[in-house]
């Protein structure tokens, strides 16, 4: 199997995998500059950079590296002891650099309004490959979006069990009032989705989130939703709209950890939480 045929097919499957790479070379060593090791999601391998404690403690690093998507540069010492405990009599050193491959980011938006043309030109421009979904034919098409990698004109429920949301997926709520809002809420909070936002104002959301957990839902469910959605910006148009919520989603990709959250929650998670709670 070859190594990127199978990092194309990963990405086109949604999955992320990690890349490691020996970009360094001093002395001998059981492998050669540029050799590759690729570690999939399952901790399954293909390739190598030369076996024994070194690829070990790579692969550990890589499974880090799929979770934090962040790289790192490792490096190593064959020494004499190290080689004889390990059967590499080679004693050279070496670095390896492990980089996270991660698939185009999904971001499937909901509902075909002003809002959402707008929202699907800003988020293709930033690199999201975008599904355009409404259950009005006349407004869900690619006339209307014809940035849209995919446009389905069907009813939310019968398409929701075909879509393959994983934590590269985007969920965006736009949808043309309160019950189609929460018709798609209340599956999108069961999917491990990166992101799920749903516009509205705070009233809205507050109401939503409340008729949901009357049917059961816990709240836990609702405290990873950016709701209001998007950053405060003072947008108003449909424009501004957009570029506050792909800002918003740029952040969370960028900051797989949540680090960014420190200084820029959800509006949802601050206001409304605390307005869930009287």
């Amino acid at each position: 199997m070859d190594l990127f045929d199978e990092i194309v097919r990963l990405r086109k499957l949604g999955q992320k995998s990690a890349l490691a790479t020996i970009v360094q070379v001093n002395g001998s060593i059981p492998s050669y500059e540029s050799a590759k090791l690729l570690v999939r999601e399952d901790g399954s391998m293909i390739g190598t950079i030369g076996g024994g404690c070194v690829e070990a403690e790579v692969w550990n690093a890589a499974r880090e590296v799929i979770a934090s998507e962040r790289p790192r540069q490792m490096k190593f010492s064959l020494g004499q002891d190290a080689a004889y405990d390990n059967g590499l009599i080679c004693g050279g050193q070496l670095e390896v650099f492990v980089e996270a491959i991660v698939p185009q980011p999904m971001a499937y938006i909901f509902g075909a309004g002003h809002i959402s043309k707008s929202l699907c030109k800003v988020a293709t421009l930033a690199g999201f490959s975008v599904n355009v979904i409404d259950n009005r034919e006349m407004y869900a098409n690619a006339e209307r979006f014809p940035e849209a990698e995919h446009v389905h004109a069907v009813e939310y429920e019968n398409l929701f069990p075909t879509l393959e949301i994983r934590d590269t997926s985007y969920l965006i709520i736009v949808t043309r009032g309160h019950r189609d809002d929460m018709r798609v809420l209340r599956w999108a909070v069961e999917t491990p989705a990166r992101y799920i936002a749903m516009i509205g104002s705070k009233r809205k959301v507050i109401g939503v989130i409340k008729e949901l957990e009357k049917e059961g839902i816990g709240r836990a469910a609702f405290e990873r939703i950016y709701a209001p959605m998007g950053f405060e910006l003072g947008a108003i148009t449909p424009e501004e709209i957009a570029v506050s919520v792909v800002a918003e989603m740029i952040a969370v990709r960028r900051n797989p950890e949540g680090n960014w959250r420190e200084h820029c929650k959800s509006i949802f998670q601050n206001e409304a939480s605390r307005a869930l709670v009287k």
